[in-house]
């Protein structure tokens, strides 16, 4: 018996040992830190409003703690009508959703994203009691800030957000809308009361700061729309801003909540701050800058092929007259048109992008940066090679 006692004692021992040696390793790297459970990003949410049940989404920022008892600022974000459903996600593929996506570090919100019904419009007011008890919801579970709510959308989206901002004024502290209006394509009569109807929206927001976004060539959504509603609100002392995108039609939310203004202008207004003063802006954006008119011998200077960081050639830029043209390695050819002497953009492309050109000690084209609004990408140019002594002139 204690022959097997003993056998026992020196097997837990060597087990011990074996386990004491992979403790480590099973622990992970050294200095790792797990972090607390939490839930952030873009969460799935429903609620039950009557006797129907909605899906929706929230973004919470990756900053968002549950017992720093922060108050954080709220944005409740009404979409287009191609968003509709009751899935509860497509509305989180463009707009505001997508900007936060591409630049989350702009946006330190907690942003609801309502759904609106495939067969409904945002102007019904189910809809709108749907919106707003998720946006109370949220809120409620992410410690909201009441004096700084917020309220955007876009298209059909702007159509519901000038609803809410007329029967609830006093919730926002400031409201931004996209491509929208108060005139709805499927109720074409309201325009018979085009003479009254924006005066009285603007007098139910009052001075509720409001920022207008419209492409100059929008066919649906018809620019006259931001631009009745920004003279009724200038008119009744409102405080506005209307900025008019050229050469942009329906779609110019993407360009609008890729402003990198626009969250911090949201961010300068609260409900429990003092009224701001009347102010009216309104401002036309150039599609494109307009373009630098370079010589032969400057257009020469950017030719060449250029390569990325593995050697690999990934645009070739060659002059043919007047005019300066990229070719990518997929054999896609778009010109190419000079802002100034050190950076480019391509005027029949995004309004986005731009390169910069850098240049060597003496003055040389030396590589070309690309950088949009998502990434940076440079490319060195690849030099000429030296010619054989043996080679005739």
């Amino acid at each position: 018996m204690q022959r097997i006692l003993r056998l026992l004692a020196a097997c837990l021992c060597i087990s011990w040992g074996f386990a004491s040696t992979l403790l480590p390793a099973a622990q992970g790297p050294r200095g790792f830190h797990k972090h607390p459970p939490q839930e952030t990003g873009f969460l799935n949410r429903r609620i039950q409003v009557g006797p129907f049940n909605y899906r929706y989404q929230v973004y919470v920022p990756e900053e968002w703690r549950p017992n720093d008892h922060k108050q954080w600022p709220v944005i409740l974000f009404l979409h287009g009508r191609g968003e509709r459903g009751s899935e509860g996600m497509w509305q989180t593929q463009i707009g505001l959703p997508e900007a936060i996506r591409d630049h989350p570090d702009r946006w330190p919100f907690i942003v609801v994203m309502a759904q609106c019904s495939l067969d409904r419009y945002w102007t019904d007011k189910e809809m709108l009691a749907m919106a707003m008890a998720e946006l109370d919801a949220e809120t409620a579970e992410f410690h909201g800030d009441a004096a700084r709510t917020y309220l955007t959308g876009l298209s059909m989206g702007g159509y519901g957000a000038w609803e809410l901002a007329k029967e609830h004024p006093q919730r926002w502290a400031s409201i931004a809308i996209a491509a929208g209006g108060i005139f709805w394509s499927y109720a074409p009569d309201r325009w018979l009361q085009s003479s009254i109807l924006p005066g009285e929206y603007a007098q139910a927001v009052e001075r509720t700061p409001v920022w207008l976004f419209h492409g100059a060539e929008d066919n649906v959504v018809a620019p006259r729309q931001d631009e009745l509603m920004y003279t009724a609100l200038k008119t009744a002392g409102g405080h506005v801003r209307l900025w008019v995108y050229q050469g942009l039609k329906h779609d110019c939310w993407t360009r609008a909540f890729n402003e990198p203004e626009l969250p911090r202008w949201l961010l300068m207004h609260r409900r429990d701050a003092r009224e701001p003063a009347p102010f009216a802006e309104r401002v036309s954006i150039p599609l494109h800058p307009p373009a630098l008119k370079l010589t032969p011998a400057q257009l020469d200077s950017f030719a060449g092929e250029y390569v990325d960081k593995r050697g690999l050639v990934v645009v070739t830029v060659f002059r043919q007259g007047e005019l300066l043209y990229q070719k990518n390695h997929y054999g896609e050819i778009a010109e190419l048109a000079a802002e100034s002497n050190s950076v480019l953009f391509y005027p029949n492309g995004s309004s986005l992008t731009r390169i910069a050109v850098e240049h060597d000690p003496q003055g040389r084209v030396s590589g070309l940066v690309l950088h949009d609004d998502r990434h940076e990408e440079r490319w060195e140019r690849m030099r000429a090679p030296l010619r054989s002594h043996s080679q005739p002139d």
